[in-house]
């Protein structure tokens, strides 16, 4: 019987191991959205955004970005502007904008966590995570700031009074930290870590063929 006749879309849960000042798990997951488009009905994707911090030692005011990268991958300025390039590239490939220019230092995003997991419970938490994406790397903001937490929770319909409450307490920190924990210990080091119903891992900032490729022999096997 062929499968072309309005087939049932396959359900499907993936979770998105990310940290928002991560500019690959920008393009990983403007591919995977790229790659879910492509196979349009054939699967229902329930997208959960997991925390993963680059830097989780990074102190309040952050640290230059070019500093940051040579101390931590020894990487020289021309390796440094290659790499940046390619990620404009890749970015502007996939209808992202990278403004270089205006990220120049990197910070601590536990906050920015925090609040991803509450707007997981208010059905928010994609909006929230691409508007996060874009106020670091498109806007130069710094994902620290509680007033630039704040305005983007509210750009993306969130109740800015209940998300002055979580901030300024240690709400869902608990939860936060379990879940970072839980996936260092099932041996995820890098991101964007991409699991498919908690049991195929897709690893990097992908092109959008690959994340088909993928889904599609995940979903063959469903």
């Amino acid at each position: 019987m062929s499968s072309s006749n309005n087939p049932t879309p396959i359900p499907i849960r993936i979770d998105f191991v990310s940290d928002v000042s991560c500019p690959w798990c920008v393009i990983g997951l403007k591919s995977l959205e790229q790659a879910l488009g492509n196979l349009h009905d054939s699967v229902q994707a329930e997208i959960h955004f997991q925390p993963f911090e680059l830097n989780a030692n990074m102190p309040a005011e952050g640290q230059d970005i070019g500093e940051h990268i040579a101390e931590k991958y020894g990487s020289t300025p021309e390796q440094m502007a290659q790499s940046r390039e390619a990620i404009r590239a890749r970015g502007e490939q996939l209808g992202f904008t990278f403004a270089m220019d205006k990220r120049g230092r990197i910070y601590n995003t536990f906050d920015a966590h925090r609040l991803l997991h509450w707007a997981a419970l208010e059905g928010r938490q994609k909006a929230l995570k691409m508007a996060l994406f874009d106020a670091y790397f498109t806007q130069g903001q710094d994902p620290s700031s509680h007033a630039v937490l704040l305005k983007v929770a509210g750009d993306v319909g969130l109740d800015t009074a209940r998300a002055a409450e979580v901030l300024a307490s240690d709400a869902y920190a608990d939860e936060v930290r379990a879940q970072e924990k839980f996936y260092q210990q099932n041996g995820i080091n890098s991101v964007p870590a991409v699991i498919i119903n908690e049991r195929h891992l897709i690893s990097g900032g992908q092109p959008p063929e690959v994340f088909e490729q993928a889904l599609r022999q995940i979903i063959s096997g469903a």
